[in-house]
């Protein structure tokens, strides 16, 4: 098949498969292989030891998977509709789990559909060489989709579009076959601030920068251990991850419900009762995220999460309840949590 005719077959099949775009990337980031190096140059990284064991590699697609020409990346909307994230954030009662996670776990839905891809891509061609990813390697994915016309990186460090804002999941398809690739999109920030304005931790510390050592995705979800006390305030009742850049991001009122039904909120995560959390025992924890990517975090995290929101609610006695019933967990650190957050004056 005709190499451009081919990209526009590759483009329908993945809009068929759920994809709301899907475009072509060359493999040359050097400039963000220069950038990346920066930042972990300056520990911006904190505890994820994997992002400097790849170091470049990140940035050479042809060194992970070798003889690999282009790069097909793939947008999956993921906005989950439910509970008003604002509401959620303004009663202190509730805990917020970041919106990509209230529904079904993102790797197994955009994987699959992303395999699936790719076979449609080789038996149209025959024997081609092929690897699918979305968030299970060392890419810079964000570049990739920016190179291949799927958006911008706006201040924030997430990727951009007008017509659909930032709620979308990314994946790629690494591929030997010499595709025409796609233009990249102008940004389109302006001289906007919201987000780095609206950062409870100040994470963005400059426009296009995050540290991620101070971003509340990184303390809830990436970082074992304690959560260093300056931040457990600004945390409020934030639980997995956070939203507050991409709530407040002009573009994002272009944000559309997600298709895939698996995205949509299960099992009341989209507005859970934090002294209920509190309560869940490691089984009930398992069974009530299975499927959800909030598991890999694990019961004790996910425990010294819930405490650290619990600490930062008004005190009362349900509150306080739930938090004495964990004084005696084995971890140590969901006991200095809860300890934290029954001494908390609020």
């Amino acid at each position: 098949m005709d190499p451009t005719a081919l990209a526009a077959q590759v483009k329908a099949w993945g809009r068929e498969l759920g994809f709301q775009k899907v475009g072509i990337a060359a493999i040359d980031l050097e400039p963000d292989e220069r950038r990346l190096l920066e930042w972990l140059a300056a520990g911006r990284h904190g505890a994820m030891d994997y992002m400097q064991r790849h170091g470049a590699k990140r940035a050479r697609p042809a060194e992970l998977v070798p003889g690999t020409l282009r790069v097909i990346s793939a947008r999956m909307d993921y906005w989950p509709g439910g509970a008003d994230p604002e509401d959620v954030l303004r009663t202190p009662s509730l805990g917020y789990v970041s919106r990509y996670a209230v529904g079904r776990d993102y790797h197994r839905v955009v994987r699959n559909r992303l395999a699936r891809l790719a076979d449609r891509v080789a038996a149209a061609v025959g024997a081609t060489g092929y690897r699918a990813f979305t968030d299970t390697a060392p890419i810079l994915e964000k570049a990739l989709a920016r190179d291949a016309g799927l958006g911008w990186v706006g201040k924030h460090t997430n990727l951009l579009d007008r017509e659909d804002g930032s709620w979308f999941f990314l994946g790629e398809v690494f591929t030997d076959l010499p595709l025409p690739v796609d233009a990249p999109v102008t940004a389109h920030c302006g001289s906007c601030t919201a987000c780095i304005d609206v950062c409870p931790t100040r994470a963005i510390v400059a426009p296009y920068q995050l540290d991620a050592r101070r971003c509340i995705s990184y303390l809830t979800i990436e970082l074992d251990g304690p959560i260093p006390v300056e931040f457990r305030p600004a945390i409020g009742n934030r639980i997995y991850g956070c939203d507050d850049c991409q709530l407040v991001c002009p573009w994002n009122r272009y944000a559309k419900l997600a298709t895939e039904p698996g995205f949509r909120p299960r099992r009341g995560l989209d507005a859970p009762d934090l002294a209920e959390l509190l309560a869940w025992n490691e089984a009930e924890f398992l069974s009530r995220t299975d499927g959800s990517a909030i598991r890999r975090i694990g019961h004790a995290r996910w425990l010294r999460n819930v405490a650290i929101a619990l600490g930062n609610s008004p005190r009362g006695d349900r509150r306080d309840a739930a938090l004495r019933a964990r004084l005696e967990h084995p971890s140590g650190v969901v006991r200095e949590a809860v300890r934290w957050a029954l001494e908390a004056s609020r």
